[in-house]
């Protein structure tokens, strides 16, 4: 018998699954993940499946929270973005500065116009200064131009420069994105740069396992829509892979519950992703997926993911009193099941007088090569000393200050993670969970609770009462929860700002929590939460918390067999699919220009111009496909087009795009972990106002 192996690799746990020719889980095991070295979590996940199925794998797929968690928790490789043609207003405003220095953020003399027409030539003598002066200090580049997608020309050869000049991965906005949107564009391009290190490192480890168990079947990667991709596309697009594991539990929980119409709630360790069901099919957001404050252009399911997980860091807000989230670290349970020494130096937290380094361990986190060789030598020195395990922060800083400001300094550049009390360490105080150590949550849970009362001026419980804290953050949570699935809920109904969506969604759990009354009470209006739509609830944490979610906001809730491992579950069972869009405008009337690589086409008739967009959309979309490693390619091309009225000339033709989507099954027979073939980049669907489009009219 052929199986299939699913891999997931997330924030906390690695899972691996196997799926029989008539789609049954038949055996599925869960390994912590080891950031720091992913071979072993992944080799621990392989291990503990049947070795003799082992040998029977047909086809191997790969989903991850990796890069969706660096997104939400605002970490990534350092880069360098090149951006011809934008001014420093525009670099202020998008939102870039955010993400990379001013240094990494070098403008340069060039771009085009609406047109696709040259602004200005191209400052290549800047740009090979710049270029060399940063190769050593990033781990990639990324590159995009003023109206990039109307000609690519200043990118391709910035690109060119690069590799000459630093041999470092490079990211163009133009190979991202097809739409207008230069902001967002240069964004998209920023995050698949910082990306780049993760998903090579990680498929450097999955292959040197499979290679371990003699595993040779084709390795894909499922990306943020749901469907799979081989890993040389993937290398090309990592920012493709955000909500790879979101897109892949949404999949999963179908296949697992067998419903059509539902809302999937994946809890991991790192955040909650919710997506809406219809029909069997999620729905796409073609302007781009939303991951925490970001959205990169990037065409995935339409999934509503925030910083509450597992892990989320539970700690004194001044906005809020007591936050979770978004920042990750490690629960105190699993760190004491880890080490079992935390318990007596949590004991000597608690009688020891309050600060704001309780429940402070910290430990590696991962090895960035390039970070690693700008440290300091107190940062190196600091580094090292955590390779013989974790460091509790208030004995390194009363050893040494300098020692606690360089963990902190590791801490903030991703190299580090800190331990802290979270919603896993609250569910094991409660009983909810005990497969870590809950005497290590009882007392992280007390040494919190007087952290806040001493520190802060919170709460009213019992000195050393651990269960009462608990019990007020976990209705904390639950609410934070139902109050996510209600926003969910809006932005699926129609577009609303974040803030209102926000205010809307805590004002609607509010009245749907309140809603029951005495008997023979009146009622103006009765509130429902999803009637026809049950909340499938799958991720390690979801069944301490959802079936409290469930009952308060009135929704049937399903937790099916195996929705622990959904995500693995759910890579194994997509398809490939690529899209390729061409843009047509008209700038001038009676002229029309076909935007595709290089320098635009022009053409005198619509029709023409139309008849030249479809070829090229289908030729490259079946081409990017088979690279992609499908095989029985079906193509179907659609056209969307954008018109106005004018007072003369009556409906005016402004522009359209031509897309080609080309679906096909992953070839099982042909392909093998070394000869997958060349990536065809392709761009994603995305739009969005822009100083781009703004310039258009």
């Amino acid at each position: 018998m052929a199986f299939r192996l699913g891999i997931d690799t997330g924030g906390t746990y690695t899972d691996a699954v196997l799926v029989d020719d008539q789609q049954k889980v038949v055996a599925t095991f869960k390994s912590l993940t080891t950031r720091y070295d992913l071979t072993i979590g992944i080799g621990n996940a392989l291990a503990g499946l049947p070795a003799e199925m082992l040998q029977e794998i047909t086809l191997v797929a790969l989903s991850t929270t990796l890069t969706t968690n660096s997104v939400v928790e605002g970490q990534g490789a350092p880069v360098c973005v090149l951006l011809p043609g934008y001014n420093e207003r525009q670099v202020a405003q998008s939102g870039l500065l955010d993400i990379v220095t001013e240094e990494g953020a070098v403008l340069l003399s060039g771009g085009h116009d609406a047109n696709g027409d040259e602004n200005e030539p191209l400052d290549e003598a800047r740009a090979r200064a710049a270029i060399l002066e940063r190769k050593d200090k990033v781990s990639a580049f990324a590159i995009s131009g003023m109206f990039g997608t109307r000609n690519t020309s200043h990118e391709v050869r910035l690109r060119s420069l690069v590799e000459e000049l630093a041999g470092k991965p490079v990211a163009c906005g133009h190979e991202l994105a097809s739409s207008l949107g230069a902001p967002q564009r240069a964004l998209t391009a920023v995050l698949n740069a910082r990306m780049v290190p993760y998903i090579q490192r990680l498929i450097s480890s999955v292959k040197e396992i499979l290679s371990h168990h003699q595993i040779h079947a084709p390795l894909m990667i499922v990306k943020g829509d749901g469907s799979l991709v081989n890993t040389d596309t993937a290398l090309q697009q990592p920012v493709a892979t955000v909500l790879s594991g979101p897109a892949a539990s949404v999949v999963g929980a179908c296949a697992l519950s067998g419903l059509k119409n539902a809302i999937v709630a994946d809890m991991g360790g790192t955040t909650t992703d919710i997506a809406i069901v219809t029909d069997g099919q999620p729905q796409l957001c073609s302007e781009g997926a939303r991951v925490g404050d970001w959205q990169p252009m990037v065409e995935a399911v339409r999934v509503y993911s925030v910083g509450l997980g597992g892990d989320s860091e539970v700690h004194y807000s001044t906005a809020e009193g007591i936050g979770i989230g978004p920042r990750r670290v490690v629960p105190m349970c699993l760190l004491g099941h880890q080490h079992p020494w935390v318990l007596e130096r949590l004991e000597h937290q608690l009688n020891d007088y309050p600060n704001a380094r309780n429940n402070r361990f910290v430990m590696r986190l991962e090895a960035n090569e390039v970070l690693l060789n700008q440290l300091s030598e107190d940062e190196r020195y600091a580094w090292d000393r955590l390779a013989d395990g974790p460091l509790e922060l208030e004995t390194a800083v009363m050893e040494d200050r300098q020692l606690g400001r360089s963990l902190a300094i590791l801490q903030r550049a991703g190299l580090a993670i800190y331990s802290g009390f979270t919603p896993s360490d609250v569910a094991h105080v409660l009983g909810l969970s005990k497969h870590w150590c809950s005497d290590t949550a009882k007392l992280a849970a007390k040494v919190w609770a007087r952290q806040l009362r001493n520190l802060y001026g919170m709460g009213k419980w019992e000195l050393g009462d651990a269960k009462e804290p608990c019990r007020e953050v976990y209705q904390l949570i639950v609410t934070k929860i139902s109050t996510t699935l209600v926003e969910a809920g809006l932005h699926q109904a129609g577009k609303l700002s974040e803030a209102r969506a926000q205010n809307l969604a805590g004002l609607l759990t509010e009245l749907i929590f309140n809603s029951e009354r005495e008997p023979g009470a009146g009622a103006l209006f009765n509130l429902d939460f999803a009637a026809d739509y049950p909340l499938v609830a799958v991720g390690a944490p979801s069944a301490s918390y959802y079936p409290v979610v469930a009952d308060m906001l009135g929704t049937e809730l399903i937790l099916p067999e195996h929705g622990n491992v959904a995500n693995a579950v759910g890579a194994v069972m997509g398809s490939v699919v690529q899209r390729v869009k061409v843009t047509i405008s008209q700038p001038t009337y009676g002229a029309f220009s076909l935007y595709h690589k290089g320098e635009p086409k022009r053409f005198n008739s619509l029709q023409e111009a139309e008849k030249c967009a479809e070829q090229i959309v289908r030729e490259q979309a079946l081409k990017a496909a088979q690279a992609a490693g499908a095989i029985s390619v079906e193509v179907v091309v659609s056209k969307e087009e954008n018109h106005i009225t004018h007072d003369i000339d009556g409906e005016l033709f402004l522009d359209s795009e031509i897309i080609a989507t080309a679906t096909g099954r992953p070839d099982c027979s042909a392909m093998t972990l070394e000869d997958s073939g060349p990536a065809i980049v392709n761009p994603s669907p995305g739009k969005g106002q822009s100083f781009e489009s703004a310039s258009r009219h």
